[in-house]
């Protein structure tokens, strides 16, 4: 916990899953550049419940349109893609005759269309979580800053924070290299020395900067809503804790 002897830290929000949640979008995006990139598939106008059970596996944009295509496929197992989502990515590239490159140009070039033709309708698509906008903006009212670390890109998560009335001290998409890379140069200096504390939906991503001694002195809390898969919360690792809305809302100084 801080004290008052102590320096405030400069808190680093995921944006899906813990600012945001933008499933709505991400299905109607993902399928456009799904059909996009391959015009044969044939996708529902509603995300189907498996596009749901596979988000909590999904790590960048480009693997929400591989999955959409994947789920274009009559034959396919979903219990065993949810079993081998790792290996199954670069099985399904090859199948699809596509590179992440490709997938991810698609996403971005249907986010910017959708933008241009209704924003607000774009706009509408997402909802912040109860409570997220007037925590961040009493941040200030500790001493702490706030930015935004996330796989969207910038321009799009850009958008919905101005359209909130919000703005960080920082905002980081994947334009600007990996989580990791990002808070390893946070603490090389960006961050002013302040202690860096990062809150996070994706176990996996927490763990990936649990394993490395450069990030040791990072904070890191799983929120308990978001794109959880099942069992996230439960035996979690030395330095990762289990962050909930009712002390999501109390001072940072009770924080777990």
């Amino acid at each position: 916990m801080i004290t008052a002897a102590q320096t405030a830290p400069l808190v680093v929000f995921d944006f899906d899953g813990v600012l945001v949640d933008g499933m709505a979008e991400y299905w109607a995006s993902a399928r456009l550049a799904a059909l996009a990139v391959a015009p044969g598939v044939v996708l529902p106008a509603q995300a189907p419940p498996a596009f749901a059970q596979l988000r909590p596996l999904i790590h960048k944009g480009w693997e929400m349109v591989l999955m959409a295509l994947e789920l274009g496929r009559p034959d396919l197992d979903v219990p065993a893609l949810l079993a081998t989502y790792d290996t199954a990515l670069p099985l399904a590239l090859a199948r699809w005759g596509v590179s992440e490159h490709d997938l991810q140009q698609a996403l971005e070039g249907e986010r910017s269309g959708a933008m241009a033709a209704d924003l607000g309708a774009w706009l509408g698509l997402h909802r912040f979580y109860p409570g997220v906008i007037e925590r961040l903006g009493r941040l200030a009212s500790e001493g702490a800053d706030w930015a935004v670390l996330t796989t969207k890109g910038g321009a799009f998560a850009q958008q919905l924070l101005q359209a909130a009335g919000l703005e960080p001290w920082a905002l980081y998409g994947h334009e600007q290299g990996s989580k990791s890379e990002v808070l390893a140069q946070l603490l090389a200096g960006a961050g002013q020395g302040r202690p860096i504390w990062f809150v996070e939906d994706r176990r996996p991503t927490l763990e990936l900067v649990r394993s490395q001694a450069a990030l040791a002195a990072v904070r890191c809390f799983l929120v308990s809503w978001g794109y959880l898969a099942p069992g996230d919360g439960l035996g979690l690792p030395g330095g990762i804790a289990w962050l909930e809305p009712t002390a999501f809302a109390a001072p940072l100084a009770q924080w777990p």
